[in-house]
């Protein structure tokens, strides 16, 4: 599994990239990407994205 952005619902605001342990996400024109390379599963973005932008797919 990997990390998805829902980029309706992303506001940019950045607390995923500060949170994320593996570094997987940067903001591109003020929208989350996560690099699914380097996403570790962890669920730690789902469950403090303020907006629950991100899901588990």
């Amino acid at each position: 599994m990997v990390a998805v952005v829902n980029k309706d619902k992303c506001t940019g605001c950045g607390t995923c990239v500060d949170i994320c342990p593996a570094a997987a996400i940067e903001l591109d024109n003020d929208k989350a990407v996560v690099d699914a390379s380097a996403c570790v599963d962890c669920e730690t973005c789902v469950d403090e994205c303020p907006e629950s932008a991100i899901h588990m797919e």
